[in-house]
């Protein structure tokens, strides 16, 4: 079958890309051998925001009394929690199916090997086209530790899938998001959660305030963390798992049920190729790309995970638009690929965008920042929400915003606003100008522009 592109993968960047492609006009194909929406629909995003709703839920319940409510014994049904998370993911993913349908993607239900720069072979069908994009996709990486093959000792697709997996003493290998994010739903669940950490600090390429609040959050719920600490090693006893390591205070062990490794992810190339026939990788494994995610094959192009460049699915939407609009002859895309706002769906949610003041700093810049205390905005304290803040980072010479740092209640929606205002260059005084609604989060943004101008006029006096 001839087409005009191949995409192999139907994960967030390859199933937009096809989509994009049919719309420019393009006889397009889609190849994939899993579930359609890849990891995050399936093993990722979606599965883990849906349990972390219902956990917080479990414990937001615990405080009720607080609020004036009675409510009865709580208790909670692992199994239904699980079924309800897979009748989302069912929902989203037939929404994806019609998608494509609708928008005339061919889609094959099968493992995609590139032949050469001009063909597929899916399943047993051979298809060639014009270009190939790939999207394969990650998994996730297992360390090279002793132990690590036992059973009971997992990736996050085994928490993920089906109907999870139910424990009463969880230890995490791994303070990054992923880590983060099941720490939170456990512990919420009333388990007993354990993080153990390399580096300084959970969650190492933030901004270090917003680690260290985390940390404080999470052990306030009952999380014990481990940081600058290295595993050496993992065994079984008659009561469980016992994870060996070395931290500051020398060698300690901790026991788990459940041992969890959360230390990044490898890039889908394994079987991708045919024998004989490649392109060019880095030396971590991952394909290489030029600024218009072409391949050393001028027909082969790549975006999302198997490239390394920012593991997460909007940046594959993004980069998958991207591509497919340069493969049809556009000199510019419509998307901005290079702007990606991180997000933490702990509680409270983190959320950043751009230039942090130590990033803009090293680049040699002077900046100005504004930060406010959402201890002080009155839709938190209606909320009962934990502590947070919201900070602005602006280039001290021309007042345009460089960056951004949420972490409080809502912080994933709201970075949108400045996201959008860090993409188009806006001012200290442009975001100064908007009228943001009370009582609300967002207004939190306000507070933080005026105290980059030293005109800052609290609703509540926060407490810094």
């Amino acid at each position: 079958m001839q087409y005009d592109l191949i995409v192999i993968g139907g994960g967030p960047g390859g199933y937009v890309a096809a989509i994009r492609a049919s719309q420019l006009g393009m006889k397009t194909a889609l190849v994939e051998k899993g579930e359609l929406g890849g990891t995050c629909l399936n093993r990722g995003c979606i599965p883990t925001k849906t349990l972390m709703h219902t956990a917080n839920l479990y414990r937001e319940a615990g405080e009720w009394e607080t609020l004036g409510l009675e409510l009865g014994q709580r208790s909670y049904d692992f199994a239904e929690i699980h079924q309800r998370k897979n009748d989302v993911v069912h929902q989203l993913r037939d929404g994806i199916a019609q998608l494509l349908k609708a928008n005339k993607v061919d889609v094959y239900a099968a493992e995609g090997k590139v032949i050469d720069g001009n063909t597929v072979q899916a399943g047993e069908e051979t298809l060639t086209a014009g270009h190939i994009l790939l999207a394969a996709g990650s998994v996730p990486a297992v360390p090279p530790i002793k132990g690590a093959d036992l059973p009971g000792v997992v990736t996050s697709d085994a928490l993920l899938e089906a109907q999870g997996m139910d424990c009463q003493r969880l230890l995490i290998i791994g303070g990054g998001v992923i880590g983060v994010e099941m720490a939170s739903v456990y512990a919420s669940l009333g388990k007993e959660v354990t993080i153990i950490e390399a580096a300084e600090r959970i969650l190492p390429p933030m901004e270090r305030e917003i680690s260290q609040n985390l940390t404080m959050i999470l052990k306030k719920r009952g999380v014990t963390v481990f940081t600058s600490a290295m595993v050496s090693g993992i065994c079984q006893d008659q009561n469980g798992l016992v994870c060996h390591f070395t931290d500051k205070k020398g060698e300690q062990t901790a026991a788990a049920d459940v041992v969890l490794l959360s230390v990044g992810r490898r890039p889908c190339t394994a079987g991708l190729f045919a024998d004989g026939f490649t392109v060019e990788l880095t030396q971590r494994g991952f394909i290489a790309v030029d600024d218009q995610f072409r391949t050393s094959v001028a027909t082969i192009s790549a975006i999302g995970d198997v490239i390394g460049r920012v593991q997460l699915a909007h940046a594959a939407e993004a980069q998958g638009i991207a591509a497919v609009e340069y493969i049809s002859g556009q000199k510019e895309a419509t998307v901005n690929f290079t702007l990606v706002p991180s997000c933490v769906y702990t509680t409270p949610e983190i959320a950043s965008v751009g230039m942090t003041a130590d990033d803009a700093k090293k680049a040699g810049k002077e900046v100005t920042t504004g930060k406010y205390s959402m201890n002080g905005n009155a839709k938190t304290k209606i909320e009962q929400q934990d502590r947070g803040f919201i900070k602005v980072v602006f280039d001290k010479e021309t007042d345009v915003i460089l960056g951004a740092q949420l972490m409080c209640a809502r912080a994933t929606d709201l970075i949108g606003e400045l996201v959008t205002a860090v993409s188009l260059g806006l001012t200290r005084q442009q975001l100064g100008k908007t009228m943001r609604p009370h009582p609300t989060f967002c207004e939190g943004i306000t507070e933080a522009v005026e105290e980059a101008d030293g005109q800052g006029i609290h609703i509540m006096p926060s407490r810094r």
